[in-house]
């Protein structure tokens, strides 16, 4: 997937439904906080979440733009991707693609979480890549 061919809807949405997958094969999707920049889809999540643990172990993922409680809209496309675990760096660039999209919201719910583990950052960030991408 090239960056031209990312649906529009998935590069306005407010909030992506990201599905990943237990052992058994069922997806279990969840809301999140999302950016697109280029050909990939950006993302974090707490470091101890479900959905962290699943992807360590299978890298599939299916993503829809959906509303805050994750209900995705009737006819809404779905795109499956390959998702990856990001720390450092990586994950301080994920930082600032969200603090671009979400502003006070996203410092709102950061800095609160950092100064309670002492300054510690309790987020890995997910990078998703569709295919031909």
């Amino acid at each position: 997937m090239t960056p031209d061919t990312i649906p529009d809807e998935l590069r306005r949405g407010r909030y992506v439904s990201l599905t990943t997958f237990r052992k058994n094969g069922t997806g279990v999707a969840t809301p999140v906080w999302y950016a697109v920049d280029g050909d990939r889809l950006y993302a974090w999540t707490r470091t101890d979440s479900w959905k962290v643990k699943r992807l360590r172990r299978d890298p599939r993922v299916v993503a829809a733009v959906c509303d805050v409680r994750g209900n995705v809209a009737e006819g809404a496309e779905r795109v499956e991707g390959t998702a990856r675990l990001v720390t450092g760096e990586e994950l301080r660039r994920v930082r600032r693609l969200l603090s671009r999209k979400y502003t006070w919201q996203f410092w709102a719910v950061d800095w609160p979480a950092t100064v309670a583990r002492l300054g510690k950052r309790p987020h890995t960030g997910i990078v998703v890549s569709f295919p031909g991408s």
